[in-house]
């Protein structure tokens, strides 16, 4: 199975097909998809303008959204780097009981669902690279009271997603899954008494 570099070489290949070169891209989100696979296709598409089901696409469009996409990942790999170092430190000091944030990091594995969008139309618009750097802040911080992402107030509970590792609050306005560590209680029992309503009927 093709790695994520490997991938990428395809989607430059100048003498690849441009089909084959769009499949590249599409596979390399199965290997890196911080909005999770089909949001963050959406989001690739809307930003540099690539018709989803296009099957020849402009080139210098397909490798616009592949550099983007690789500057992301390259932001997570860095966080992902600096958090095992921090739990060698801690289990090295007898700290082996994980905490929420290092819950959080288990269920986004492999960079899939960092910033998850349940609805693939509903996500940030912004750089991933730029959203992803607001997280990783937010997760090194103190709890607050607004989305990580977008600075937005409203934050629901979708209790529909609990069969899903990333289900709980989720950002009215940029439609992400924001990780529990980084709300306060308080935000989250708000969250929790407004679950039920669908982001479409709050957006």
């Amino acid at each position: 199975m093709a790695g994520f570099r490997s991938l990428a070489r395809q989607v430059r290949d100048p003498r690849g097909d441009l089909a084959l070169r769009r499949y590249s891209l599409r596979k390399c989100l199965e290997r890196f998809a911080p909005y999770g696979h089909r949001a963050t296709w959406n989001h690739l598409c809307v930003r540099h303008g690539i018709e989803p089901d296009d099957r020849a696409p402009d080139p210098a469009r397909l490798v616009a959204a592949l550099d983007e996409l690789e500057e992301a990942r390259a932001v997570w790999l860095a966080y992902e780097r600096k958090f095992a170092e921090r739990r060698r430190r801690e289990k090295h000091d007898g700290l082996r009981r994980p905490g929420a944030i290092d819950d959080w990091h288990r269920r986004t594995w492999g960079g899939n669902g960092i910033a998850r969008c349940d609805d693939p139309s509903v996500h940030p618009s912004d750089p991933l690279a730029d959203v992803l750097r607001r997280l990783i802040a937010a997760l090194g911080a103190a709890p607050g009271k607004v989305c990580p992402v977008c600075t937005e107030t409203r934050i629901v509970w979708r209790q529909d997603l609990e069969h899903e590792p990333w289900f709980g609050p989720v950002c009215t306005r940029c439609g992400v899954v924001v990780p529990r560590p980084v709300l306060t209680d308080e935000t989250l029992r708000t969250a929790r008494r407004m679950r039920g309503r669908e982001l479409a009927s709050v957006a």
